[in-house]
């Protein structure tokens, strides 16, 4: 078991990195959080930090989703929603992320008041001032907050494609997948695809491959959101190596949701095993006490990786990311040359 302290520990919170599974709101931390549930006290979240490691202990997905939508209640006006997006750069800048692809679900928001325009406007500020003064280069993945049904989906997929805020790469589909079938949302991922929107849905966290095979085959994933159960169909397995779809594996809080037993028992080591390119993220970092590095480390372990072990873990998410060539490029020279221990400055956007 790798221990805060090892030298490949150290490595990890130095190594350049990409996050490409990572939410808005539950990124937030619990400073903030605090911060936010003292300004709108009616949401009953706590406002003490340390009591916010109880409140965000969760019995099971349901019980997660509740806790993350009174998370969501906090963030009011679009200040909220723009002090929330700088300061999650802010800790990401903190841990050497020079690149996320951060899941904003602009219905949450707007269908609580905030007008969809001031929403974008307040996010791109955040994004460009994060760029300019933190080295963190941000892109969004506009999600379907699979709970709310097809309204909300409607409304998502009109911001997308009517307003596209330039920081807009992918689309996708998060909260629960038990009765919520993936084949309703198909004129929605076509319309965001017919404008260049990269198809990134959550499959297969909580229910099983034939979820992450029509959120394939119907929405035209290009990548997967946790995919968990992919290991219970070996074609699958096949399929996603073949045709390089990445899944987006977020460790602790498969977890922390119920969705694998315990870490040991996670399936990411079948994963690399069949070829599958895979990539590392956090999820809602602060919500399942963890951070990018942490989840590093978990795979690392899990995959019994060395320092070049994870440099490669670390390329992968940068190859399977949407990021413009030049920082797609400059990010794996940077990781390469963080690896050849050469050292590196942050990555200027």
């Amino acid at each position: 078991m790798i221990t805060d302290s090892s030298p490949l520990t150290d490595f990890i919170a130095g190594l350049p990195k990409a996050e490409l599974h990572v939410h808005h709101v539950g990124s937030a931390s619990p400073r903030i959080v605090a911060e936010l549930a003292a300004r709108h006290p009616s949401a009953g979240v706590p406002t003490d930090v340390d009591q916010l490691a109880d409140y965000f202990t969760f019995s099971g997905f349901a019980h997660f989703i509740q806790v993350y939508l009174s998370v969501v209640d906090l963030i009011r006006d679009a200040e909220d929603v723009r002090t929330l997006t700088y300061e999650v750069a802010r800790d990401m800048a903190a841990l050497n992320v020079r690149y996320a692809e951060l899941t904003v679900t602009p219905y949450s928001s707007v269908h609580r008041g905030i007008p969809a325009e001031a929403f974008l406007e307040a996010i791109e500020d955040a994004r460009l001032t994060a760029e300019r003064d933190l080295g963190v280069v941000l892109r969004w993945c506009f999600d379907i907050p699979g709970e709310a049904g097809l309204p909300s989906a409607e409304m998502t997929a009109d911001i997308a494609t009517r307003l596209t805020p330039d920081g807009l790469v992918s689309f996708g589909l998060g909260g629960p997948e038990i009765g919520v079938p993936r084949p309703q949302f198909k004129p929605y991922f076509d319309a965001a695809r017919a404008i260049g929107l990269h198809s990134v849905p959550h499959a297969g966290e909580t229910t099983g491959p034939e979820t992450i095979w029509d959120a394939v085959r119907v929405l035209g994933a290009e990548r997967i959101g946790h995919g968990t159960s992919s290991v219970a169909d070996p074609t699958l397995l096949a399929y996603l190596a073949e045709n390089q779809i990445a899944l987006e594996v977020c460790p602790t809080s498969n977890v922390a949701t119920r969705a694998v037993a315990s870490i040991d028992q996670h399936p990411l080591p079948e994963m690399v095993e069949a070829g599958v390119l895979v990539t590392i993220g956090s999820d809602d970092p602060p919500m399942f006490s963890t951070d990018l590095n942490r989840e590093y480390a978990i795979a690392a372990d899990l995959l019994g990786l060395d320092e070049a072990g994870v440099a490669a873990l670390a390329s992968n998410a940068v190859v399977a990311s949407f990021a413009p060539e030049d920082v797609r490029s400059r990010l794996l020279s940077e990781i390469e040359g963080y690896l050849a221990g050469a050292g590196t400055q942050p990555m200027k956007g």
